[in-house]
Parts: structure tokens; sequence; C-alpha cells
């Protein structure tokens, strides 16, 4: 069963809540956070970087809230959570370029590499298991390279790195079939189990974004922490 959510953290969200419409830009760490995928294929293995992002708007209170900023090319909306102020975003652009969106949005947010989350599927994680990783190299996701190469991120400096969550969807068993295996949907079996590893991959991104703009989290670059849903 999917663990609940820590009890700190619960009574965050609960008075950031409640304080949020009459503070929206209430003063902390800025964030952006990007879901990466093909705006417009909702429901498909390659956008489940989107679909976290829709459950972690749902889980701030923030869902009803996405407008299109022109000036990135994406859907965005805000929340504040305690110490950090997060810009949630979904580029509308295709995964190949979505880079270029999350550059102009982290110029136009004023933000540094350093303050760019980025939430994308991964083929050599099965469905349900996911990681939060500190730079390294895209690995053969074109999403991914698109943003080191828009952002002119340095994989191996941690100053100019950016945090990644990893969401497993695993892989076909033919390699052949991995363009149609991604950009399919989820089947029926690993629909049972998807809604659970959303709400876990939600649950471990705030948590971390909130743990790092308080200053506790020091993730040496190429370094990752693994966690498997319940």
């Amino acid at each position: 069963m999917l663990r609940p959510l820590p009890k700190r953290l619960g009574r965050l969200l609960s008075r950031t809540m409640s304080h949020r419409e009459a503070d929206p830009r209430a003063a902390g760490k800025r964030v952006l956070v990007a879901g990466l995928g093909n705006y417009g294929l909702r429901g498909t293995r390659h956008n489940v970087g989107m679909a976290v992002l829709n459950q972690l708007a749902q889980k701030l209170n923030v869902a009803d809230q996405w407008k299109t900023d022109r000036r990135c090319r994406a859907d965005v909306t805000i929340a504040n959570v305690e110490e950090a102020e997060l810009v949630l975003m979904k580029p509308r652009r295709l995964m190949n370029i979505n880079g270029l969106s999350v550059a102009s949005a982290a110029e136009t947010y004023e933000l540094g590499v350093e303050d760019i989350y980025l939430v994308h599927d991964d083929l050599d994680k099965p469905l349900g298991k996911m990681a939060i990783k500190l730079g390294g190299s895209a690995r053969g996701h074109n999403g991914v390279r698109s943003c080191i190469s828009s952002l002119r991120s340095d994989v191996s400096r941690p100053c100019r790195c950016m945090v990644r969550l990893r969401v497993g969807i695993g892989r076909p068993v033919e390699e052949a079939l991995v363009e149609s295996y991604v950009l399919g949907r989820f089947t029926s079996a690993e629909h049972e189990v998807l809604q659970r590893v959303l709400e876990q991959a939600a649950d471990l991104l705030l948590g971390h974004i909130l743990q790092r703009s308080s200053g506790k989290d020091h993730m040496p670059p190429g370094s990752k922490r693994d966690r498997t849903p319940h």
C-alpha cells in the first residue's frame, strides 16, 4: 500500500493552503518544476512527467489555475509551500524541444539551472520505481538532452546541474519497439498501479524540494535516491 503523506509535510501543506489566497506571492526560494512530454498526448508513457505535475498541482490545490504563458510556450501554475515558491510548468512543445520552453521559463522567472527540477519517464526503471538524481547525462532521453543543451547545464558541476525525478515506465522486450512503446498508452494492468505511482512521485518530489529549500539536502552530482512505492 502507498505510504501516507508524512505528518510534517501534511501540516506544512495544510498551513500553506489556508494562507495561499491571502498571500499568493509569499517570500521563499523559487523553484521551477518542469514535467517533460509531448503536449496533447495525454496518457502516454512518454508523458508520465506531465502526469506527475498534474498530480502535484492537485495536491497543492492549484490544479484549476493552469494558464498558458506565451513567453515560454508552456502551461504554468504557481504554488507557495512554506520555504518555497513552486513554478510548475508543462511545455507546449514536442518532447525533443522541451528544453526551449524550460530555458525560456528559467529566464522569465529569473532562475538558475540549479533551481530547476525535471520530471520525466525512464525506460531503465520498471513502472513503480523512481529516483531523484542530481545532474547526469541524458542517457538517450531526447527531452532531457534538449534541456541540458538549451540551458547549457554542466552535468559534472553541482552549481550547474538540474535535479531530475526519473519515473520508471519499463522497457519493451524488443529494442526496435521503443518508440511505439513510449508513445503508447498505459495498459489496463499498468493503470491499476499508475495512480499510486503518481501520488508517490508527487510526494517524493515535494518532500525533496522543501528539504532542499531549507538547506538540509546536499546531493553530489551524479548521485541518486531510489524509491519504490509500496
